[in-house]
């Protein structure tokens, strides 16, 4: 065990906690019944941008559960919980597989994508990680290991899958992985001039393509408010990859960010220049690109420790999704943000499909924007406080894997299954072991009905 600063990969407000490597099981089991009262969380790769895998003076497991079987027969996957997407997929694409769903990052753990209910770009064609998920293993409070899935003590699945860590430690998965015949993506791009062409080309296009995804110039304003590159792409065929079928990966980080950069790096100048570059770089229209792996789900993954770029201050990542209809609080949002001069390096538009049972599962049916800004933006507390009042108004909300700022007076209407979650939350986990910054700045527990919290021992 060792006592560690940990922030999220925001990189802002650090807290320290006991850090245990738990390479088995028992480990795990051990750490979860001996919890003190600050109780115990598990943590992946960090790449929470908030305070979801941190737990100021208790406890962090660091799960080395990392084997992966792939039977072939099925593709059915069996991980364990540390292991990463980036590990996956190594394993996974030379047999002619892929995981089901990826971020926009490798470098998540399978404990952390269902912790989180990750999705990606085909969340419209196929659903959040959960949707893919056989079973899961499961420590509980009291130190017992339950299997559960949507078919075994489906409520305590569905409060698991999404639920932040906060219903016991995963310790590994079985899941379906899809068939790829190559190791290449066949991409189509297009060039959009605002934010209504870029809704009507997703929303008229992205039935054709499994992966769609639009990049937005967060410093466009006017009739070029929105205007953005959208990309649409399906896994190639071994004809289409030409002379590359080969289904082997070995990308790595090409370059890395030192550990002090300059405060300032990117500002309102320097976003608003790369913007501009993104945009004008990009075709107008191109049909048939073969792009690999990296390239077209992972192109930040390329750059090591970018979120260094923010300097000391770090950066706020905020998505939040408002549903099919509610359009006009996409655009209002859009130009609050630019208006407000919160400008995004990197800012992602993607169409949700239907969601699923998971109590705390962030996508429905819908629109999603992603943008990362700057901490130091002046007037920005107010300016999300504000898109957040908006968004309850027409039953949108925030990814709670992604918030650092969100107030907790909106959570249950952000999250309107939220009580059902704590029921079950009440019934495994009675006296709050399962603890982290998040869940006490939202006040996630509730423990009104029940005995009282280590917390407050």
């Amino acid at each position: 065990m060792s006592r560690r600063l940990l922030t999220g990969w925001g990189r802002t407000a650090p807290t320290v906690a006991d850090v245990w490597e738990a390479a088995s099981t028992e480990d795990i089991r051990t750490a979860t019944v001996t919890a003190g009262r600050r109780g115990v969380l598990a943590r992946g790769l960090g790449r929470s941008y908030g305070d979801a895998a941190q737990n100021g003076g208790g406890v962090v497991l660091e799960v080395g559960e990392r084997s992966v079987h792939l039977d072939r027969s099925t593709g059915i996957v069996a991980a364990g919980a540390g292991v990463s997407l980036d590990e996956l997929i190594r394993v996974l694409l030379p047999q002619g597989f892929f995981v089901p769903v990826t971020p926009g990052t490798r470098q998540v753990t399978v404990g952390g994508a269902i912790a989180a209910d990750i999705h990606g770009k085909n969340h419209h064609a196929d659903g959040s990680w959960a949707n893919h998920v056989v079973d899961l293993d499961l420590v509980l409070s009291n130190g017992d290991v339950v299997t559960v899935g949507p078919d075994s003590d489906a409520p305590l699945f569905w409060a698991t899958v999404g639920g932040m860590g906060l219903t016991g430690v995963i310790t590994s998965c079985r899941f379906r992985a899809i068939l790829v015949q190559s190791g290449r993506m066949s991409v189509d791009t297009w060039r959009t001039a605002n934010l209504d062409d870029t809704m009507a080309l997703m929303v008229e296009r992205d039935r054709d393509y499994r992966y769609t995804v639009a990049w937005i110039d967060a410093t466009g304003s006017g009739s070029r408010l929105g205007r953005g590159v959208v990309t649409m792409a399906n896994h190639a065929a071994v004809d289409a990859a030409g002379a590359d079928k080969s289904l082997q990966f070995n990308d790595t980080p090409r370059v890395g960010v030192p550990p002090v950069v300059p405060g300032g790096v990117l500002n309102a100048l320097t976003i608003r220049a790369f913007n501009e570059l993104w945009f004008r770089k990009a075709p107008r229209q191109r049909s048939g690109e073969l792009q690999g792996i990296s390239e077209f789900f992972h192109p930040l993954d390329m750059v090591r420790d970018w979120n260094r770029l923010y300097g000391r201050g770090g950066m706020l990542q905020y998505q939040f999704v408002v549903p099919d209809g509610a359009e006009d609080t996409l655009r209002r949002a859009t130009e609050q943000l630019v208006s407000g001069g919160a400008s995004s390096f990197l800012t992602v538009l993607k169409r949700f499909g239907p969601g699923n049972a998971g109590y705390l599962s962030f996508p429905f049916a819908g629109w999603t924007l992603t943008l990362d800004v700057p901490t130091g933006v002046d007037g920005l507390s107010t300016l999300l406080d504000d898109l957040d009042d908006r968004l309850v108004e027409v039953g949108g909300r925030v990814y709670l894997a992604k918030d650092s700022r969100l107030a907790a007076t909106h959570l249950s209407r952000m999250y309107p299954r939220l009580d059902d979650w704590r029921a079950v939350c009440d019934r495994v986990d009675p006296a709050g072991v399962f603890q982290s910054d998040l869940s006490r700045r939202l006040g996630l527990r509730s423990f009104t009905h029940h005995s009282t919290p280590l917390e407050a021992r």
